[in-house]
């Protein structure tokens, strides 16, 4: 029996060591789906609720597992409902292969049904973008998609017609206008010139104070980057992407940075005369150094994305880790490191501290939602998983979970999309199922599509070697982050029309798919209901009732901000009374603590 152009894309897809494909059938890879079965499922297709599931569970397996995260499509709808996710890989830079049908050539261009012009649809968000028209065309085509989402971290489209996928595949010939390929993938590294390096070495060594800024391109570089710590008595801040790139509980590490940041990294940036940021393009520049401040050393691995945050003096184009061996040699040993760490770690603990007071003592009702993360904090095992949501939930993943151990930990960091973290931790489980996973949730993204895919993690469960996944849920009925956007940034007062929700219950949609379910309503039971749902024999959605009213303040609150939320409560905001007092309370607990020396 001939081999199709199908199995020929499946055979290619193991042999580049794919072993899970996230997607939704159609007609229009009818043909593959057909393959699929010849082939005896491998690799393992895993059905979706929506494509744009199936998309982001790739982004998911590739931010976990290192490895390029595959999904497929039917046409146009299909096609279509991938985009999100595909733009979520774009934007925070991950590896994503996307096998999408098209309409039969035959009847291309004739507005039959479910045609789309799949190039002007995918043109912005692919790296690389090919239509298969002939078997010839492979295996090129599939080994340049790979290649291009590993070497430019970024989703690459193929697009297979439906009769395409079932003619008999044929191997490109030694001819003119034929393209042969080759599939070895051998590793590559990325490094700067002696000269740039050098140059970096100088900047670093006039420096007293040295801060040191990480990101998720530093995954890889844990090491380099703690010996850099304690060479130059640095302290290092870490984006929301890089937050599971160093433990929060070494001595030197200062937390996030950002309006979701802690105060150390605030005041760290502040007090530096050195920058150096490794594996970032964190862009929010009124939270480093003023420019006129300090001298700046960047390392990237991108030269697209390097240099333009900051005056570095010197931009580092290579990868993380061979840089950094490269330089730590150069550098001298600062006096008093070992002083300045103890003190970055007195700050952290203050703040942990203000964190704490924060959590257990500001009143709500029912329940105070920074409350519930810091409950779940010392409960989480050293080699969890967590997906966090974009939403008010974000602040609260952000400051009150002490990464440690082998945790991992990612969100949409750059497009911030709502509606990732479920199908985020059902793609970890598959990249890592000997491990628990936890994604935690507001309830606008729950109510959005997290419900659906409960479904997803109903029917995979037994395919899990540790079967714990577990969905905490802020069930506020508020669209909140979106509600305390409009007050700081707007001083727009909340419109209840646009952001009021719906109380609907997930841990009884979660129960009725037979999976463990608990609704939590009063705060003495916030810790016992995160160790029902982490002893769960399998998926489990733990719900909490919590006060949108508290205020998620940031490190250091600009005057902007403060009036803008002032004139947002005047015009007659519905909680305005709560925010208020909930408010100036929960900033209280850094002045007690001593977690606040500014002024501002």
């Amino acid at each position: 029996m001939s081999q199709t152009v199908a199995d020929f894309v499946l055979s290619r897809l193991r042999a580049w060591d794919v072993d899970v494909v996230f997607g939704y059938p159609g007609d229009g890879i009818n043909g593959l789906l057909a393959a699929w079965g010849r082939a005896d499922n491998e690799p393992r297709f895993v059905q979706a609720r929506h494509e744009e599931m199936a998309a982001f569970q790739a982004v998911g397996y590739a931010k976990f597992s290192g490895r390029a995260g595959v999904c497929t499509a039917t046409s146009g709808p299909g096609a279509i409902h991938l985009l999100n996710g595909l733009y979520d890989a774009a934007l925070d830079h991950v590896p994503v292969v996307a096998v999408v049908g098209q309409t039969s050539r035959t009847a291309m261009g004739g507005a039959y049904q479910q045609e789309v012009d799949l190039h002007a649809l995918f043109k912005d968000v692919a790296a690389f973008l090919e239509t298969v028209n002939v078997p010839e065309q492979l295996p090129n085509v599939l080994d340049r998609a790979f290649r291009t989402a590993y070497g430019r971290r970024a989703p690459a489209v193929v697009v297979l017609p439906a009769d395409v996928q079932t003619l008999d595949h044929h191997e490109p010939e030694h001819a003119f206008k034929m393209v042969p390929s080759s599939r070895d993938d051998s590793a590559w590294t990325v490094t700067p010139t002696d000269d740039a390096l050098a140059r970096a070495a100088e900047v670093v060594n006039a420096g007293e104070k040295v801060a040191v800024l990480v990101g998720q391109g530093a995954a890889k570089a844990r090491a380099e980057v703690g010996e850099l710590a304690e060479l130059l008595g640095a302290g290092v801040a870490k984006a929301l992407l890089g937050k599971d790139v160093l433990p929060d509980t070494l001595p030197w590490v200062t937390g996030t940075i950002g309006l979701l940041g802690t105060r150390p990294s605030y005041e760290l940036m502040r007090e530096c005369d050195t920058l150096v940021t490794i594996g970032s393009s964190f862009p929010y520049s009124q939270f480093l150094p003023e420019f006129d401040q300090a001298r700046g050393v960047q390392i990237d691995i991108d030269p697209g994305l390097i240099g333009m945050r900051y005056p570095y003096e010197v931009n580092l184009v290579g990868d993380a880790t061979a840089t950094l061996r490269k330089l730590l040699p150069l550098l001298h040993r600062k006096e008093g490191a070992a002083q300045r760490h103890r003190e970055l770690a007195e700050r952290a603990e203050r703040w942990h501290e203000a964190l704490a007071r924060q959590a257990e003592l500001v009143d709500a009702d029912p329940i105070n939602p920074q409350y519930v993360a810091h409950a779940l904090d010392p409960l989480l095992p050293d080699d969890a998983i967590l997906a966090a949501d974009s939403a008010s939930v974000t602040n609260w993943y952000a400051r009150h979970i002490t990464m440690r151990g082998t945790m991992r930990g990612s969100l949409s960091g750059t497009l911030a999309s709502m509606g990732c973290a479920v199908p985020y931790a059902i793609g970890a489980k598959f990249a890592h199922p000997d491990r628990p996973a936890v994604a935690l949730v507001g309830d606008g993204a729950m109510q959005m599509n997290g419900m659906s895919e409960l479904i997803t993690a109903a029917k995979y469960r037994h395919a899990w070697e540790n079967p714990h996944l577990v969905v905490g849920v802020w069930n506020n009925r508020d669209l909140n982050q979106v509600t305390w956007e409009m007050r700081a940034m707007s001083g727009a007062p909340q419109f209840l029309p646009s952001q009021e929700l719906p109380d609907v219950s997930a841990a009884a949609f979660a129960r009725s798919l037979g999976l463990t379910g608990v609704r939590v309503e009063k705060p003495e039971d916030v810790e016992a209901g995160w160790r029902e749902a982490l002893a769960a024999p399998g998926p489990a959605v733990v719900e909490f009732l919590t006060d949108p009213a508290v205020p998620p303040i940031p490190p250091a609150a600009t005057w902007e901000q403060i009036e803008a939320t002032a004139k947002a409560l005047l015009k007659g905001d519905p909680d305005r009374a709560d925010v208020v007092r909930k408010g100036l309370k929960a900033k209280l607990q850094q002045y007690l603590t001593g977690g606040d020396q500014s002024k501002d």
